[in-house]
């Protein structure tokens, strides 16, 4: 951006003037604040995918610390967040962050005493111009303070001569006199402003050169600050895609799956498993008559140990009930029955005061269950 105008004479602005011996020094210098700013932009980035790093570290552990409570949707989601900023931290350093390093080796070529042979070639074009217009401002300044000089002289003669005319304390000869050097004064005054023009004109003749000259110059260093802009623009475009979460497809497929999952959400449903795995829709052996049966030998739970294990013919089979397991069970013993939520199998036992069963499994495995694990089917 421009710097806003100071209000200064025109002296000052004149002395400020691009067209001044040495004020080509701003242009040149692009140059290497061109420079400074590719290492800047690397740096500021580097920092900022930093801090897209530790967010997605932070993503991570968030979900990794709340995956087990429950709410899995946020949790996934919160998973595919932190991939996502990590490969954003990957985008600024490895294809940003390089794209400016490799552009700023191949456009910029550091002297070996140092600068920039790009500024230098700008420097030398600017010296070469102002060289000759440096000789003639030198030239005319000299010849206007030779001229400004004549010039008090002339005035400091005319105040003389006009104080010596009708004073009577000053001799006729002296006011000849006095008279005299102030004719020869203003004869040398003439001399040295009919110079001062002549060195002038010659000053104000080379200027359209001068001007073309300077011009030239100026367009090559407009045209490489060009490129520079072009491709800064590129770059810092490049860093807002990957920045720009907001049109990231991804993003929006994570938070249009979130979405759906939670409106998906069925309060029916899930009053209604509720109602079956917790409550009156569980199952039950109601009260009935039961026989006597002598008791069986019991391990140290009080269970009923197997006592035919293995495999049992399939007539044993038509005394028993068909039962559907409503829950996974795994059996902790031996004499236990293992199984899963949903599968069938026959009741051979009812269930004892401790609330076990005896089941038979199609494989042909036999052995106890918990009776409020299954319902008949």
């Amino acid at each position: 951006m421009s710097a806003p105008a100071v209000e200064n004479g025109p002296e000052d602005v004149n002395n400020r003037s691009f067209w001044m011996p040495g004020n080509y020094q701003s242009t040149v210098k692009r140059t290497e604040d061109a420079f400074q700013a590719c290492s800047d932009i690397v740096a500021c980035f580097q920092e900022r995918a930093r801090v897209e790093r530790q967010y997605a570290q932070q993503l991570s552990e968030w979900s990794t610390k709340w995956k087990p409570v429950a709410w899995q949707c946020f949790m996934s989601s919160a998973d595919r967040l932190a991939s996502l900023h990590a490969s954003i931290c990957r985008s600024l350093v490895s294809e940003d962050g390089d794209r400016v390093r490799t552009w700023q080796k191949d456009t910029f070529h550091k002297k070996l005493f140092g600068g920039f042979k790009e500024s230098q070639d700008v420097e030398t074009g600017f010296i070469r111009a102002q060289k000759p217009w440096t000789k003639r401002l030198k030239k005319l300044d000299k010849a206007r303070r030779a001229y400004h000089k004549v010039s008090r002289k002339e005035q400091a003669a005319r105040e003389r001569d006009v104080h010596a005319q009708g004073n009577p304390d000053i001799s006729i000869d002296k006011q000849k006199k006095i008279q005299e050097e102030r004719a020869l004064v203003q004869q040398e005054a003439e001399k040295v402003r009919g110079r001062y023009e002549k060195v002038l004109e010659e000053v104000n003749r080379y200027a359209p050169r001068y001007m073309e000259e300077m011009e030239s110059i100026f367009d090559q260093a407009q045209d490489e600050e060009r490129k520079r802009i072009v491709f800064l623009k590129q770059a810092f475009l490049s860093i807002h895609k990957h920045l720009d979460v907001t049109n990231n497809e991804s993003v929006r497929a994570v938070y249009e799956e979130l979405s759906n999952t939670l409106t998906a959400i069925d309060e029916q449903e899930d009053l209604r498993w509720w109602r079956n795995a917790h409550g009156p829709g569980m199952p039950t052996d109601w009260p009935h008559f039961q026989e006597w049966k002598p008791e069986k030998k019991k391990n140290k739970k009080g269970k009923k140990v197997a006592e035919n294990r293995g495999t049992i013919e399939k007539s044993v089979m038509i005394g028993g009930v068909k039962v559907r397991a409503l829950y996974d069970y795994v059996g902790q013993e031996t004499d236990e029955l293992s199984f899963k939520a949903g599968e069938e199998f026959l009741k051979t036992e009812d269930e004892d005061d401790q609330g076990w069963c005896r089941g038979l499994k199609d494989d042909g495995w036999e052995g106890l269950y918990p009776a409020n694990y299954v319902e008949v089917v």
